[in-house]
């Protein structure tokens, strides 16, 4: 009788210690979801996220991430990142550089600015574009910041310093630009966006919503555009890479692990993906352009005619699997990464 016990319990020790299902069937799964979804017009932020996942990591022969590079001490050649402004919409205008999105809203009681890029190029790219474009940069009264990254933030200090206007971010990414050493001119504390807020300037209301992941407040947006009067609704993702496997202290620490990070992710990514669906987003645009392929789709709006589709209108479905892929990105590194 005690051997059989013995034997039972054995059994049942050994059937709980059963290995989890495959690793690799697992991360296979979720990679061939987020390239269904991807398709052939999502093909920059499966190949920017996804792609890394498709083989198991080389082991490390150090727990202490490699340092970075430090950056140049002066700006980098204007003709590596200038490009010229591009109306899109008729309410909405591509003010970027080459390789990062900045967006300007046109409303009737002034501008909106979503992302403001890098303080080197916020005045040759947005005050400098908006001028190309007939607009008067005095008119900008807010600039919405996805996260709070010097790409993104960079600008954002001399848009508010110089012609007033009012910087929405997160709290937390507003706590992140606080603890952020820099030599640029880091905007001021100003609006601390909350998840739903609507931010109304005119006719023009824009919904942000905040999007844990990429950084702890970044935020998501949805923008009511107009293409020859025709409504539609854009909707921006607004961090997407996944900055803590490189094992930086700003995001590993005992109490938020890759786990912790990518279970924000993708919980943001699954919640922003109902959202759109729901709010019938069918316009796609990003703070990076291999994302939205604004490098193909920008040159297509300057050579469009009135008869031609609207290169950005992408449809409902086409963007909600934008954030399928994201999510689904995000649970195959998650697959990947435990144990």
């Amino acid at each position: 009788m005690r051997f059989a016990l013995t034997l039972t319990l054995t059994l049942a020790a050994a059937l709980q210690a059963q290995p989890a299902p495959d690793k690799e069937a697992a991360v296979k799964a979720h990679l061939d979801a987020a390239r269904k979804a991807a398709g052939t017009d999502h093909m920059g932020i499966y190949e920017g996220i996804c792609t890394q996942f498709a083989k198991p990591a080389a082991p490390r022969a150090t727990a202490v991430p490699p340092a970075r590079p430090p950056r140049p001490s002066t700006p980098p050649a204007r003709d590596t990142w200038h490009a010229e402004p591009v109306k899109v919409f008729d309410n909405l205008y591509f003010v970027g550089e080459k390789d990062y999105g900045a967006w300007a809203v046109t409303t009737s009681a002034g501008i909106i600015i979503i992302d403001a890029i890098f303080d080197y190029s916020v005045q040759d790219e947005i005050v400098g574009g908006l001028k190309k474009l007939g607009l008067n940069p005095a008119d900008i009264k807010y600039v919405i910041v996805s996260h709070a990254h010097r790409d993104h933030v960079g600008g954002a200090g001399y848009l508010q310093e110089h012609y007033g206007a009012k910087v929405v971010m997160g709290a937390e990414d507003w706590n992140l630009l606080d603890r952020t050493q820099a030599t640029w001119l880091k905007a001021r504390r100003d609006i601390v966006a909350t998840d739903g807020m609507k931010l109304t300037l005119g006719d023009t209301t824009i919904t942000l919503h905040v999007t844990p992941g990429h950084t702890l407040g970044t935020l998501s947006v949805l923008v009511p555009v107009k293409d020859n009067g025709k409504p539609h609704l854009a909707a921006s993702w607004g961090g997407t890479g996944f900055n803590w496997l490189s094992g930086s202290p700003v995001y590993i620490t005992p109490d938020r692990p890759n786990k912790f990070w990518f279970d924000q992710y993708i919980q943001s990514a699954t919640r922003f993906r109902d959202i759109v669906a729901k709010a019938g987003a069918d316009v796609l645009i990003a703070n990076h352009t291999h994302l939205d392929d604004a490098k193909n789709k920008l040159p297509r709006m300057a050579a469009r005619k009135p008869s031609d589709p609207h290169p950005y209108v992408i449809g409902n479905d086409a963007v909600v699997r934008y954030v399928t892929v994201a999510q689904e990105c995000a649970k195959a590194g998650l697959a990947r990464t435990e144990p």
